[in-house]
């Protein structure tokens, strides 16, 4: 079957399109109403199904003979450990933590929270919570205390799952006085905190409501499968919005196993038994669909990597990872591809390592530049491919469909419409442009199995964020266009959401935390390009009349403000001090114009604008900043 064919099949007979999809599953009960409405009046895709995708991801394999099959690699070069799981070991990892988080009270229909490195033990959580009908919110532990609180407030969790601590290159991190802290700042207080000891010599106070890990794990009874309706949420994973709050993105159990399925196969083009690494975090979305559940659905050996493309020793660890695992199919960022071309530029590192097993490679989580593709390519020849999805969506939306047909690389473009979803391209007022024509990246409803159910609690929001500005299409918040050809290039966000090295990050919450200094008056957060995490915050800041402050100080405090309340994954490192900031007549300040004045981007200069000056002295500034006259 053709891309054009297995795509058309899919739009234009959705019902019987992902019925024989989700005949890939050995459902408890396959569900017999595959589209169906839910209270919202919102699309729902199988809600008379019954499974459980932690059965699906383990024990199946098991009772097919695949048992000694190795399911996982803990590659660690933080730490030099390497360490394999069969899939036996793993079901017994993951059977005895449900079974303790079931002594622990837990049970269907409860939340928990991990908040963990990337090590096994997040993923076997991530697996036990799954297998007892546990709703799991992953928080990636780069946020700081004050981000998990908030969290903690939304979701609700019993139980938090954590560990001792992380690595960040060559610097142990402790994770537990993070977890303390966020509990005492958080409404809500779980009942209990699960602590993995990693014993590598971080601090790790103890609390009345500690559990050690390993002697629950130690001390409990194997837990089976729970059987869960298909439209049971897995889990709720955060993602920055427009508003500051983090929206609480909820994935069902039935919908997401079919996809997932779908984009192992069909996307990625992996065979089972073969070797998958996406070099992400759990933390990420990337995580839950390509480290945990999509590769243990697919029986492939999934590759859990804790590590940097670069200083973990140096820029080849990639490579040495490849040549040792015998890897076949990898995903990772293009910032990932840009670190190790900045440290290699000739590739030299990569003549050491034989990465004959390696046959696609797959980027995301940003846009691809050209120039990055391309070295690739001129080191490795195999497909480089681009593509392109979101938290929201789960699975991959834009794509070349290596599993289907390899289509030719338009370097720019994240490839064609995956199947099931209906691409378009709309202005403002939602009439459809037409090819080359800029504007609003939409998808016609229904959205296909796996993507986005509800945000957890907050219908209102999740209908004002995504539905209600063009109705009858999922709004993507990108921008965009389709070229005659019909592959897709995105433009970028059209919202106050940037996207650092992959990772998507509110400026309106940064802006939060700045203009609490006691010496900002007001300030805007912009992304500006970057050539190697693709956009980094900057500030720009009004300080209060007769506040004295120098410029190195002001900078200093603020940026540590940033990193204490969101983490070090925010990236703020630099701020610039001007007198007033563009804004309209009516005081809306002018984001879109700072971007393009700091990126040297055309503009005109808006008719609502109260003062032209304003515009020269931010360009002076931002120039001195590009100077490093600040520094």
């Amino acid at each position: 079957m053709t891309y054009n064919e297995i795509y058309s099949q899919s739009i234009d007979s959705p019902e019987q399109f992902w019925d024989e999809q989700a005949k890939e599953l050995n459902w408890y009960k396959h569900p017999t109403t595959i589209l169906s409405k839910d209270e919202n009046d919102y699309p729902l895709w199988f809600k008379d199904g019954e499974l459980n995708i932690c059965y699906l991801a383990i024990d199946k394999h098991i009772k097919d003979g695949f048992g000694d099959q190795i399911a996982m690699i803990f590659d660690s070069p933080v730490t030099q450990n390497v360490k394999r799981y069969t899939y036996n070991e793993v079901k017994t990892e993951v059977a005895k933590l449900a079974g303790g988080l079931l002594s622990l009270g837990l049970k269907a229909g409860h939340t928990a929270i991990i908040y963990m490195p990337m090590i096994p033990q997040a993923a076997f959580a991530m697996l036990a919570c799954a297998r007892i009908g546990v709703t799991h919110s992953v928080v990636f532990g780069g946020f700081a205390p004050h981000e998990l609180a908030i969290r903690i407030d939304d979701c609700k969790p019993k139980v938090i799952i954590t560990a001792s601590s992380g690595i960040e290159v060559d610097r142990v991190i402790a994770y537990k006085p993070m977890v303390d802290e966020a509990i005492e700042l958080a409404e809500h207080k779980p009942k209990k905190v699960v602590v993995f000891n990693r014993k590598l010599g971080a601090r790790v106070p103890f609390k009345k409501y500690d559990v050690d890990y390993d002697a629950l794990v130690y001390g409990s009874e194997e837990a089976d499968c729970v059987v869960l309706n298909a439209t049971h949420p897995l889990y709720v994973l955060y993602t920055s919005g427009t508003t500051g709050k983090p929206k609480g993105i909820v994935r069902d159990t039935g919908g997401y196993a079919t996809s997932l399925k779908f984009s192992m196969q069909k996307i990625y083009g992996v065979k089972e038994g073969e070797i998958f690494w996406a070099a992400s975090d759990v933390g990420w979305v990337v995580g839950h669909s390509f480290i945990v559940y999509g590769p243990l659905l697919n029986r492939n050996t999934t590759i859990i990597f804790e590590g940097k493309p670069i200083k973990t020793p140096d820029a080849s660890t990639f490579w040495r990872v490849i040549a040792e695992h015998k890897v076949n199919v990898m995903f990772t960022a293009p910032t990932a591809i840009r670190a190790i071309k900045k440290e290699d530029p000739n590739g030299e590192f990569i003549k050491q390592y034989d990465l004959s097993s390696l046959r696609t490679q797959f980027l995301a989580g940003e846009r691809c530049d050209v120039a990055t593709l391309e070295w690739y390519q001129k080191h490795i020849p195999i497909p480089a491919i681009d593509h392109w999805w979101q938290t929201e969506s789960g699975w991959p939306m834009i794509a070349n469909m290596m599993g289907v047909e390899y289509l030719p690389i338009k370097p720019g473009s994240a490839g064609k419409a995956v199947s099931g979803y209906d691409i378009r391209i709309f202005d403002e007022k939602g009439n459809q442009l037409g090819p080359n024509e800029e504007g609003y990246v939409v998808i016609k409803l229904p959205l296909p199995p796996g993507t986005l159910l509800d945000l957890w609690q907050d219908n209102e929001r999740f209908r004002a964020g995504y539905l209600n500005k063009f109705p009858g299409y999922y709004f993507s918040g990108d921008g965009g266009f389709i070229d005659d050809d019909n592959y897709i290039f995105i433009t970028g966000r059209v919202d106050d959401v940037i996207n650092v090295a992959g990772h998507r990050l509110s400026t309106a919450e940064m802006e939060e935390i700045v203009a609490s200094h006691h010496s900002v008056a007001e300030c805007a957060v912009i992304g500006i390009n970057d050539e190697l995490k693709g956009q980094i915050p900057l500030g720009l800041v009004v300080t209060k009349s007769g506040e004295e402050i120098e410029h190195f100080q002001l900078e200093h405090e603020v940026v540590q403000l940033v990193r204490e309340k969101i983490g070090a994954v925010a990236s703020l490192r630099n701020v610039i001090i001007v007198q007033r900031l563009p804004k309209t007549r009516s005081g809306k300040i002018l984001r879109k114009l700072l971007r393009s004045i700091v990126d040297g981007e055309k503009f005109q200069i808006p008719s609502t604008i109260d003062d032209e000056a304003i515009i020269d002295e931010v360009k002076e500034q931002f120039q001195k900043y590009k100077k490093g006259s600040f520094k």
